[in-house]
């Protein structure tokens, strides 16, 4: 077991694609000067089988434990990862997401960015089984497995923003990042 950096990061849900991959730019251009290489910014739609694959790499989904999922029928297609009707609870697929991609000197690849999920899982028939905790809005967390002063700053961007949604890190417990 090792240590992490958690972040979590949240956009108001009529803040446009647009609008935050512009600031991704932004952030990604201070990555390039922090020695960050190669980077990438991208708006990707998780729509076909493949894409979900893929969403499954980078985009960690949002666990949802929830009394009424327990002996419910399966949510539609694509709206969950790992649902288990036994216990009540599954993992929420993100159905787009706009994501920053950087890679440090040893080519170990980080993402940062803004992911969009069901605002109301529903079973396969198109009933409303429950309202999702992250509603409307852009929502991404991740951890970030190095004591790297480099990451700190590109979260530092998001809180900067106002996107920052929590921290913590157990590199240093109780101080905040620079």
């Amino acid at each position: 077991m090792g240590l992490s950096y958690h972040i979590a990061f949240s956009a108001p849900g009529d803040a446009s694609a647009d609008r935050l991959l512009a600031f991704l730019r932004s952030v990604e251009a201070d990555a390039r000067r922090m020695g960050f290489h190669p980077t990438l910014v991208l708006d990707a739609a998780f729509d076909t089988p493949a894409r979900r694959q893929f969403a499954r790499r980078v985009v960690r989904g949002v666990h949802v434990e929830d009394a009424r999922l327990r002996g419910a029928a399966p949510p539609a297609p694509g709206q969950v990862w790992d649902f288990s009707p036994r216990l009540g609870h599954c993992r929420l697929a993100p159905e787009g997401a706009v994501l920053l991609v950087v890679t440090d000197r040893r080519g170990r690849e980080t993402v940062f960015g803004f992911a969009r999920y069901p605002a109301v899982l529903r079973d396969s028939a198109g009933r409303d089984l429950i309202e999702t905790p992250v509603g409307d809005r852009w929502f991404f967390r991740d951890s970030v497995d190095s004591p790297d002063p480099r990451y700190r700053r590109i979260v530092r961007r998001f809180a900067e923003a106002g996107y920052l949604e929590a921290e913590r890190d157990e590199f240093a417990p109780g101080r905040k990042t620079p």
